[in-house]
């Protein structure tokens, strides 16, 4: 019996300040890259029954991603207890809304699936980013957490070359 891949591909952000998501779905795992060869990271999730497990990065850098995916709902932990960001969607028809990082400092996620099509945003209209993914045949909620994956990955990116940025002119004054 041959494996079945399909492939999830798309964009997340702008042309300047985004990641590319290329992954591949088995049926039970979901494995690629999100962002360029140099600054990315791997993605891999592991579905079994309505548990998602897996790892987005390496051992350093990284962060887990554990909880549940059903056919039309999203509760994953991104990242440790204390230093994470809990995720929850709701698939109703071909919309899928819900919150990423919490209630007062999280991001909405608001996407839309037309066929194998997934857009939408993540994050408001200043501070957001776009999506756009295909996902063929593997399960739409899989695509959505992939895409807010990548939204956490190309964040968590940001946030360090803005804090390197500033330590470095600070040494500079």
């Amino acid at each position: 019996m041959t494996e079945q891949r399909v492939q999830i591909s798309g964009r997340i952000g702008g042309l300047a300040q985004g990641y590319d998501v290329q992954a591949d779905w088995n049926g039970s795992e979901l494995h690629g890259r999100i962002g360029g060869r140099f600054e990315g990271k791997d993605i891999r999730l592991t579905l079994k029954g309505e548990r998602v497990d897996g790892r987005i990065g390496g051992h350093f850098g990284g962060f887990d991603a554990n909880g549940e995916l059903s056919a039309n709902r999203v509760h994953v932990r991104l990242g440790g207890r204390i230093e994470g960001d809990d995720l929850d969607l709701t698939l109703e028809g071909s919309q899928i809304h819900g919150r990423f990082s919490g209630r007062v400092m999280g991001k909405d996620v608001r996407l839309h699936a037309s066929g194998t099509s997934l857009s939408g945003r993540i994050g408001g209209v200043v501070d957001g980013k776009d999506v756009q993914l295909s996902f063929g045949a593997a399960p739409v909620l899989l695509a959505a957490l992939s895409a807010v994956c990548a939204y956490k990955a190309l964040e968590d990116q940001q946030a360090q070359d803005n804090s390197g940025a500033a330590s470095s002119s600070a040494s500079s004054s």
